[in-house]
């Protein structure tokens, strides 16, 4: 049996309320019988949530503030100490769980996680990883908007970090890490890209080269590292990319009675695309880098969507994924190569 895990829940952000979050939370534990979650928010509120769930391993931990979406970091650390957010960062602090999950606002999410918990000696800056759909499965991509300037280093520690969490999750010994870039060949890109490519080469990870933006979808690599900024902007035209071709579908297959009846034909074909390419499946972006585990969930998520987050909080406590990175960021051989100090 697996050993009991501990969540702390910040059930009161996102853009669907708590109803929907406390739903997810329901349905994770149905998948996780090991599972005990601290939902944290407005105490009445959430105890109505959870009448007809009395018996559910739910504790509520009451906070009397929300961060809102559009709250700048800055002022949600300072002014709001009581909200969901902060306390179920804290109980990760303190001990009473093991990792915290949010639907709320990325940018203070991180601003609080990286003051209370603090990062990993040897980290500079915690980063944003999540699997994006790709040939052959899922390629995890990281930093998806955390930090949008970075050295040389920090994309060093960060293909660290990605390949810890890859050989964590899904058992590959040596993940493929590549390098976003805006060509394949070795003289593309900038000094800090160059830089980042010949300090890899000469680490121990399996460094893969350069990769265009397709390849994040369609090359054979496990991680792929890049800047917040480059990362964020890759990932909302994935999206954007998958909506067009959703609408484009309905379009065509609902133009006449003829391409109707072709959907119809092809209706189970259609039906397996669309949930491979159900971005519910991937929700989860971990915040590593930090002494203790983080799950950022989409602001939007439905309460499946919000599951699977809860998931992914999980399968990180139960692999210890800290850990893993401090282990694996602690190798001698990572020491800066000539090229890259030049």
């Amino acid at each position: 049996m697996a050993a009991p895990v501990t969540l702390a829940i910040d059930a009161m952000s996102g853009d669907h309320g708590h109803e929907v979050l406390v739903e997810g939370s329901l349905r994770a534990l149905e998948d996780h019988p090991q599972l005990k979650l601290i939902l944290v928010g407005d105490e009445l509120a959430l105890r109505r949530a959870l009448r007809r769930h009395r018996n559910a391993p739910v504790e509520i931990q009451p906070a009397t503030e929300v961060v809102a979406m559009d709250e700048p970091p800055s002022k949600a650390l300072r002014n709001k100490k009581d909200s969901s957010m902060r306390v179920a960062v804290n109980l990760v602090k303190q001990g009473r769980a093991q990792a915290a999950v949010s639907a709320g606002n990325t940018g203070a999410l991180m601003a609080i996680a990286r003051f209370v918990l603090k990062t990993l000696p040897g980290i500079d800056r915690p980063a944003i990883i999540s699997p994006l759909p790709a040939v052959g499965g899922a390629t995890h991509v990281l930093d998806l908007g955390a930090n949008a300037e970075c050295t040389a280093e920090q994309l060093v520690q960060f293909a660290v970090m990605g390949s810890a969490l890859v050989t964590a999750l899904h058992g590959i010994e040596r993940p493929r890490v590549a390098l976003l870039n805006i060509g394949e060949e070795e003289i593309k890109g900038n000094e800090t890209i160059k830089q980042a490519a010949a300090w890899l080469a000469e680490s121990p990870l399996n460094y893969a080269g350069y990769i265009e933006g397709d390849g994040i979808f369609l090359h054979p690599v496990d991680v792929v590292v890049c800047d917040g900024f480059v990362g964020n902007v890759a990932l909302k035209a994935g999206e954007g990319v998958a909506k067009l071709i959703t609408h484009f579908m309905r379009e065509e297959f609902g133009r006449n009675l003829s391409t109707r009846l072709v959907g119809l034909v092809a209706r189970s074909v259609l039906r397996q695309l669309a949930r491979r390419m159900d971005p519910r499946r991937y929700n989860g972006a971990s915040l590593l880098g930090l002494q203790g585990t983080v799950i950022k969930s989409h602001g939007s998520a439905d309460a499946v969507a919000f599951a699977n987050a809860i998931a992914v909080a999980v399968s990180e406590v139960e692999k210890d994924v800290p850990a893993r990175i401090s282990r694996l960021l602690g190798a001698s051989q990572f020491a800066q190569p000539a090229a890259a100090a030049q």
